[in-house]
């Protein structure tokens, strides 16, 4: 079974293979630019030592939320792929929690549909992170917005395009 372009998982995220992904399906030099943003736990937060996080997905609406943020980028930069992979449970310092990839002909529309994905994610997708540190523990707030929310998708946009 091919992997999905869309995903969350237990395991640990690997760039190179979400770059396949998204390179793939479709004719040979079909993709002039292949962008990627890996996100990494920080080992920093709020003037706090973090030891590590704890995520957590609904699995089915997060690959969802996805889904609609790979349709908008499509809409918006034509003949963009999206990859997005999102890692969910204990992670480390240093580990990656989501990888994004974006395939276009071009590389300035690859370049916004990556950071409109991560925006986007950000505002929609119901992850959820528990973030442990030096005497304590939190949960930190995640995706707030709703998917329809065209102010919400502007900010996504405008900060794609800065």
């Amino acid at each position: 079974m091919p992997e999905a372009l869309l995903s969350v998982t237990t395991e640990p995220l690997d760039l190179a293979a979400v770059v396949r992904l998204v390179d793939g399906g479709g004719p040979p030099g079909r993709h002039g630019s292949v962008v990627t943003f890996l996100g990494l736990v920080r080992g920093g937060n709020l003037g706090r030592r973090v030891i590590e996080l704890h995520y957590e997905a609904y699995e089915p609406l997060a690959v969802r939320a996805f889904g609609i943020i790979a349709a908008e980028a499509a809409d918006a930069w034509p003949g963009v792929r999206l990859a997005i992979r999102h890692r969910v449970g204990r992670l480390a310092v240093g580990e990656a929690s989501i990888a994004i990839a974006a395939a276009s002909p071009h590389r300035a529309e690859a370049f916004r549909a990556c950071r409109y994905a991560i925006e986007r994610v950000k505002q929609i997708a119901p992850i959820w992170k528990r973030e442990v540190f030096e005497g304590g523990e939190a949960w930190i707030e995640g995706a707030t917005a709703d998917p329809s929310d065209a102010p919400a998708r502007e900010a996504a946009c405008r900060r794609a395009c800065e």
